[in-house]
């Protein structure tokens, strides 16, 4: 009797357990393989290999430098580190850094990132083909598409370095095109200057003979102005600071050699203007030794230059014959100029590399008199003005008073009504040389040279050799960091312009 309740019970536990297992234990589906928009040769690669757990995806991308992966739009965010993937240039996308396995090939990151597989060669290639491309998403849609070019705001970078001009969003601060300028006669851009009108740019080289002048709209160089020809020889004049006549329709450019110039130009054909230029054409060039900063009335026919050891005011009657009015008392080696919005008044930086106090030194515009000499950094380079805020920005490139670990150089912020510093930036900045504002967005960009070997050391080198640089953002505002990111850039991040200012 005790065995055949034995058995009963055995054979209700048995049904009972077979029931549950039928019923309740949920089929094992796999989960539909998402492309997150990319096309599908891409999708395979970095959706299988780069947004596993732990890694870039949702529930972890903030502890992977910030960077999502599991869908297109989100690589276009970027990092912490700034721009990810630079469209059609490959050997400027730090992605391609950290995926690159094969020493014989492209650039790699001194620390690699963590994939469990490396990639094939293959692999590789298929990333860096669809960056060559554009980087498309599935649909063939480029990232950053072309909307609105006449009014889209931007900010652009001469990376000096590698003979580049990196094109910013202004609503993402993302690098999001390179154009690449210059050619094997014409290397570093010196400066980057728009059109009022914002249609144009144009851009000097240090080491060559020209001007190059940019479509905006098409990011294209369009022409270019062989100012070298007014040197002796036609050689290069070491092409530094372009100065652009209010209607655009004239700029000067300086020449910073011994036998210094101010060569104009007429920007519709590119063609030289002799009646407002200063060259060995017309034997004007001992009046400038080492011209530099340059800056121009609102007539644009009285000039001013900050020479190797003081400053020249001087203009051009309607005929053409020159005159100088007088040379202006200055301390160090003036660097730049930069005159208010009103024309009342016109600030020179004079840096002392002896050791000295380096200081921005205020004329009146009138009289030439000075007003005040402002103390601030070591090596005070370039300025911006702030219409809005009534700012003056002074990019000190050496200051070491930066308390931030592991950073050198400020940014002053003088009030140019009362003359009086309201503020002084010690942020993630190392060897800034220039800044700019834009108003429209109300943000202050910041570029950092970082090319003493004492500064932060790179995690990676960069396709022309030399240690990249990168550019901070400060909210104009509250000048308080707009975010926590270092926007990273190859070699040499020198000067830098806004597209479209008041």
């Amino acid at each position: 009797m005790k065995r055949l309740i034995t058995i009963l019970m055995f054979s209700v536990f048995a049904t009972l357990a077979g029931v549950t297992s039928c019923t309740h234990k949920p089929k094992i589906v796999p989960a539909p393989f998402s492309d997150g928009n990319y096309p599908s040769d891409v999708a395979k690669i970095i959706i299988n290999k780069c947004t596993y757990s732990g890694c870039h995806n949702a529930a972890s991308y903030k502890f992977a430098a910030g960077l999502r992966l599991d869908t297109w739009q989100y690589l276009f965010e970027g990092s912490q580190t700034g721009a990810e993937v630079v469209a059609f240039s490959p050997q400027f996308s730090p992605l391609l850094y950290y995926c690159n396995a094969h020493d014989s090939l492209d650039v790699s990151a001194t620390y690699p990132g963590h994939l469990d597989t490396a990639l094939t060669l293959a692999e590789y290639n298929v990333l860096k083909n669809w960056i060559t491309s554009g980087a498309p998403d599935k649909n063939g849609s480029l990232p950053f598409p072309t909307l609105s070019p006449d009014t889209r705001q931007k900010i652009y970078l001469t990376i000096q370095g590698c003979d580049l001009i990196a094109v910013i969003d202004a609503k993402s601060k993302l690098i999001m095109r390179y154009i690449h300028i210059g050619d094997a006669l014409n290397k570093s851009p010196h400066d980057v200057e728009i059109s009022a009108d914002g249609m144009y740019a144009y851009v000097p080289y240090f080491g060559g003979s020209i001007v190059q002048k940019i479509d905006v709209r098409a990011d294209t160089v369009i022409s270019s102005a062989n100012v070298g020809a007014a040197v002796a020889g036609g050689s290069g004049g070491a092409w530094s600071i372009l100065t652009l006549s209010p209607l655009d329709t004239a700029f000067i450019v300086s020449g910073w050699t011994g036998n210094g110039c101010v060569v104009a130009v007429n920007t519709a054909n590119m063609a030289i203007n002799q009646r407002k230029s200063a060259d060995a054409l017309n034997g004007l060039t001992s009046f400038f030794p080492y011209p530099h900063g340059l800056a121009a009335n609102a007539t644009f026919d009285t000039f001013i230059a900050t020479l190797n050891t003081n400053i020249i005011k001087y203009t051009f009657s309607s005929s053409g014959a020159f005159t100088k009015i007088k040379n202006i008392p200055a301390s160090g080696q003036p660097h730049q100029v930069e005159m208010t919005p009103d024309n009342s008044k016109y600030f020179v930086t004079c840096p002392d590399t002896s050791g000295a106090t380096n200081y921005v030194r205020v004329y009146d515009y009138h009289t030439d008199t000075l007003m005040k000499a402002i103390p601030v950094g070591a090596v005070p380079q370039e300025m911006e003005v702030s219409p809005s805020k009534n700012y003056l920005l002074v990019a000190c490139k050496e200051d070491g008073s930066n308390p931030t670990p592991g950073s050198r150089g400020s940014v002053y912020v003088i009030d140019y009504n009362t003359l009086a510093v309201v503020k002084v930036l010690y942020g993630d900045f190392y060897q800034p040389h220039d800044l700019t504002v834009d108003e429209q967005d109300g943000l202050i960009f910041i570029p950092s040279e970082n090319a003493n070997p004492s500064g932060p050391a790179p995690h990676h080198a960069t396709a022309c050799n030399g240690r990249p640089g990168w550019y901070t953002v400060y909210d104009l505002n509250t000048l308080l960091p707009a975010d926590n990111k270092r926007y990273d850039t190859p070699t040499d991040p020198y000067a830098i312009s806004t597209r479209f200012k008041p």
